[in-house]
């Protein structure tokens, strides 16, 4: 057998693969990490055998159900020292790329896999450094034991590790300044897990999804206060469909004498366990302007005299039926209803009213100017995908999230307006540009590298969609419209068995890289700026003069660095401003 450690940054891709490959990649012994205080530092174990084996980071009895099989175990030991330290280990699950290849990716509930001859296996070790933790180095020791059947444990190895953990202190995530926003789509998760919709077992796994969006330091959350605001991703084109659709967060019944009345229960219970985990920032409203119309006219308006796309379904009391509102003033009435709402839980100016990638810029100003009239207080917030909306001033516009493209093109332009823009200025990629990105066949540091992009442009933070839109059968396959929509590009997280999410690889490099942020935003107030620069120079490979000209298509090495340890300097600076240099 042998084994090794690896990077946190380690991808393995399991299909055609050399017989050398496994001593090759299980030859590093020890490892030297270092972080912050309320911060953490990883590195994976990587193990392999000519023989199938069954590899546990558990405890618990295991036998193989087809036989007698040699059992491995994994087990971290921190020194007595480490009190405030919290080792984490998973193992980590494959996923089939668009290229055919099974990639790593998903951190799995379960405590033990089999092992196939000549494959290998890894392990995520995560070590959770406390706020109050001691500044100092610690050391760490990762053995390996093995039985068959009856026999006893013994061990057959051990791998080590040093950290260094520096005096400065990460801040908790709810106050982290990397604005982060991650699209939650709700209804999909309780289809995943086959509960009612806004039911009390759809609460409770809707909390662990948040939870897991508060570690990140998301702020926003999201509502859906509409009818399939997306036309279900237009799924209705596809061979084989899956289903997409996301619905109004607000139950609306017409009662029997003509009047609405609107239950917003559901609603405010969502805003309340966001703000329970720190995502508290932004109330993000879905399906009240810009709503998608597929082009072959299949999801298009109920309400043929207002200029967007906006579906309201209620319940007539007087027929007993299901209906969708089609007249203009029972629209307005509800946006209306719902701006008065908001203002009375004295939420306003946390609210931000979201257009996703408008395209005819004459038609949304006519839906803009539509939804200003019916509730004048709502602040908007746009993705763009075409540029001209960057120069066109629109009225009531507060943030702007252009796609990394028109952020690349408009570089100079943004930088001029972002003073008086008064709100937040983000960018987003989706499944392009194709780098730098989150999917299954992105590099490894590509997930880390967008909060310093961020920091790069002079931006506020970062947008993805994709937080949870997977197809139906995501444990199975991730892969959708391949043609259109590279792996990964629909998901951060899993849905775990236990009702919770199991997290990715990239979710936790994109965490590192927003604990990357929060650490070069701190030295910048700390008069370090120009180190700071110095920092982001090195890593990219562009000049402020060349972003209107170069492309996001050339090779990814032309546009940054792919080296772990050019970023890792970041943590080598802190190091020596706290030892009196720089």
């Amino acid at each position: 057998m042998l084994f090794g450690l690896q990077s946190m940054y380690y991808k393995y891709i399991r299909g055609v693969n050399p017989w050398d490959q496994t001593a090759r990649e299980t030859s590093v012994k020890r490892m030297e990490l270092v972080c912050c205080r309320g911060d953490s530092a990883s590195l994976q174990v990587v193990a392999g055998a000519e023989e199938d084996f069954l590899l546990t980071v558990g405890t618990e009895t295991l036998f193989w159900k087809g036989g007698p099989l040699p059992v491995v175990r994994i087990q971290v030991e921190l020194d007595e020292a480490a009190k405030a330290l919290q080792p984490e280990v998973r193992l980590i699950g494959l996923v089939r790329d668009d290229d055919g290849g099974r990639k790593s990716d998903v951190l799995l509930d379960q405590s033990s896999i089999h092992v196939a001859a000549r494959n290998l296996q890894q392990v995520f070790v995560e070590i959770h450094v406390g706020a109050q933790a001691q500044p100092g180095r610690y050391s760490g020791v990762i053995r390996l034991f093995r039985h068959t059947m009856f026999e006893d444990e013994v061990p057959v190895g051990e791998l080590s590790f040093g950290l260094t953990v520096l005096q400065r202190r990460l801040p908790a995530p709810e106050q982290y300044r990397f604005y982060l926003d991650l699209w939650q789509h709700n209804a999909n998760i309780a289809r995943k897990y086959d509960v009612r919709l806004w039911s009390d077992a759809h609460f409770a796994i809707i909390e662990r999804y948040l939870e897991s969006l508060g570690n990140l330091g998301q702020k926003a959350a999201s509502l859906v206060v509409s009818e399939i605001p997306w036309s279900g991703q237009g799924s209705h084109m596809d061979d084989d469909p899956s289903d997409l659709f996301e619905y109004n967060i607000v139950s609306v019944i017409r009662r029997a004498d003509g009047t609405f009345s609107y239950d917003y229960r559901a609603m405010d219970r969502y805003i309340e366990l966001a703000e329970r985990y720190g995502i508290k920032e932004e109330i993000e409203l879905f399906g009240l302007l810009n709503v998608w119309e597929t082009q072959d006219g299949v999801y298009g308006s109920p309400v043929s005299d207002y200029p967007d796309g906006i579906r309201l379904r209620y319940f007539d009391e007087r027929t007993g039926t299901f209906r969708f509102m089609r007249k203009r003033g029972e629209l307005e009435h509800y946006i209306r209803a719902l701006e008065e709402h908001l203002r009375s839980l004295r939420v306003c100016e946390r609210v931000r009213v979201m257009a996703d990638e408008p395209a005819d810029l004459a038609l949304f100003n006519e839906r803009l100017q539509a939804l200003r009239q019916a509730a004048p207080s709502f602040k908007l917030k746009v993705a763009i995908n075409h540029s001209e909306f960057i120069s066109a001033k629109l009225d009531g516009i507060r943030d702007y999230v252009p796609k990394l493209t028109c952020a690349f093109e408009e570089f100079n332009e943004l930088r001029r307006r972002k003073p008086d823009i008064g709100g937040k200025l983000l960018y987003y990629v989706c499944n392009n540009p194709r780098r730098p990105n989150t999917l299954i066949g992105s590099p490894a540091l590509e997930s880390r590298i967008i909060p310093w992009l961020a920091a790069r442009l002079e931006l506020d933070g970062f947008l993805r969609w994709n937080y949870t839109v997977w197809p139906d059968r995501p444990l199975e396959s991730i892969q959708y419209r391949p043609q259109f929509w590279p792996a990964g590009d629909t998901n951060f997280v899993y849905p775990g068995k236990d009702g919770g999410p199991m997290l990715s690889l990239r979710y936790k490099w994109l965490q590192r890289g927003i604990r990357d942020y929060e650490l070069m935003r701190q030295m910048r107030a700390e008069g370090l700026g120009e180190a700071v620069d110095r920092l982001l120079d090195g890593v990219f490979r562009f000049t402020d003069e060349e972003l209107g000209t170069r492309s996001l298509n050339e090779p990814a090495e032309a546009l940054y660095s792919l080296d772990p340890t050019e970023y890792d300097r970041l943590f080598a600076l802190l190091q020596a401003a706290e030892e009196g240099g720089e």
